[in-house]
């Protein structure tokens, strides 16, 4: 399976993105208030400037306190961010995910970033996957 086939399945298409003057208060009401795990940090919505997670802010809370909250983004955001191109396969970027303990990829091509997986929706992806194997070996061994 190829990280495209995970993005067209994806309930929720496009990214999430904050610019990196934003607060970290800021960030946290908008990851609460999406339900999701980590923001793109970004100027224009298509080059990654960084990653926020919700790691990220329990971390920097739990070594300076609530004061930490009226910080940019930009001061704690992971800046060197590891993506992945559409056509990669699934199970080598679980892989990667995997070993280097990331949750969330942004998915770029030719540059421009076109959509932001998380290790949920690659496990996902590849639990269907052997779903269908596993129906298809059924039919093979049954005869239908």
């Amino acid at each position: 399976m190829l990280v495209s086939q995970i993005i067209r399945n994806k309930p929720q298409q496009g990214v999430v993105t904050l610019r990196p003057d934003v607060t970290l208060a800021d960030a946290a009401g908008l990851l609460a208030e999406k339900r999701i795990g980590a923001v793109v940090i970004s100027d224009d919505d298509e080059k990654v400037a960084g990653i926020l997670s919700e790691r990220d802010i329990v971390r920097v809370i739990g070594q300076r306190g609530a004061s930490a909250l009226s910080d940019p983004v930009q001061s704690i955001m992971t800046r060197n961010v590891f993506g992945c191109s559409p056509d990669d396969n699934a199970d080598l970027v679980l892989q990667t995910m995997t070993q280097k303990r990331f949750r969330h990829l942004p998915v770029m091509d030719g540059g421009k970033m076109v959509a932001l997986i998380s290790i949920g929706d690659v496990v996902a992806a590849r639990l269907a996957e052997l779903e269908l194997e596993k129906d298809a070996l059924t039919g093979m061994i049954m005869g239908y």
